[in-house]
């Protein structure tokens, strides 16, 4: 039965507030939560009268952030550290995907490199670094490289699953439509393999990062890791506290571009 509108207005339904109420919240949310960690952080050095050496103040580190950026130093190194990590997340993606396809469609390549492919896992890249330094310099290839194997085996694992999930009665009807390896491809495994990939894509965004920072540990030339080294070694805490929010801007950049792109890629989900 009808409810009857004598005003003839138009009656909002529930719905149309509570999307509106939750990007509220979330809008909220960020900066409460800040807040609230600034007042924990500066609570602390109050209540056991840390020196500025071990945990600076909030104020002191927002001042060494300005006196950084006025000279140029964290622009020169952000820039270093973010090119090294996109170079990294570039090569392992292509390397991971390709060689992820391959894995997915072969049984037989399968059992012949996943054996090899699991074992350089087992070895911490912190270690096979010192190898890559030697070999190819202290500057971006070898950090590139670092990064990329950081990034290669979430990448490679998230599409192999992709591609394997594919339902056998899509393949058949494909190849009853007389499709092509390329169509069948573009029309049926990339768009299957697509969610996979890009939720591999943001783990490796943020892996990528850290990876250039152990390059730039081991090889300390420039970059954000080198900063914090040499900050480290004159005891300007606050200098490594503003690296590491530079690190943390990175890769929440990094992963917010790829979220983005997988809301874009995505939409026929919706």
């Amino acid at each position: 039965m009808a409810v009857a509108n004598p005003l003839n207005t138009p009656i909002p339904s529930e719905p149309n507030f509570k999307p509106r109420s939750l990007r509220a919240h979330r809008l909220l949310l960020l900066p409460v939560s800040l807040a609230v960690m600034l007042l924990v952080w500066q609570s602390a050095i109050w209540i056991n009268g840390f020196p500025a050496f071990i945990l600076p103040p909030p104020a002191r580190v927002w001042q060494r952030m300005i006196i950084a950026l006025s000279d140029g130093t964290l622009l020169r190194h952000t820039a270093i550290t973010l090119s090294e990590s996109l170079g990294g997340l570039a090569v392992g993606l292509a390397v991971a995907a390709a060689l992820g396809y391959l894995l997915a469609r072969s049984r037989t390549v399968e059992r012949l490199l996943a054996p090899y492919i699991v074992a350089s896992q087992s070895v911490p890249v912190v270690a096979i670094a010192p190898l890559l330094i030697i070999w190819f310099g202290s500057g971006l290839t070898s950090k590139v490289l670092i990064c990329a194997l950081i990034v290669f085996f979430p990448v490679l694992i998230n599409v192999i699953v992709g591609v394997r999930s594919v339902e056998p009665d899509l393949r058949d009807l494909m190849r009853t439509l007389r499709a092509n390896r390329w169509q069948l491809f573009f029309h049926l495994e990339l768009p299957a393999a697509m969610p996979m990939l890009l939720g591999g894509l943001k783990i490796g965004a943020t892996l990528s990062v850290i990876g250039a920072v152990v390059g730039e540990f081991v090889g300390p030339n420039n970059g954000l890791g080198s900063l914090i080294t040499a900050a480290r070694n004159q005891f300007d805490t606050a200098l490594v506290f503003v690296a590491v929010i530079a690190l943390i801007a990175i890769a929440m950049g990094m992963y917010g571009t790829v979220a983005l792109l997988e809301k874009i890629l995505l939409a026929w989900k919706d």
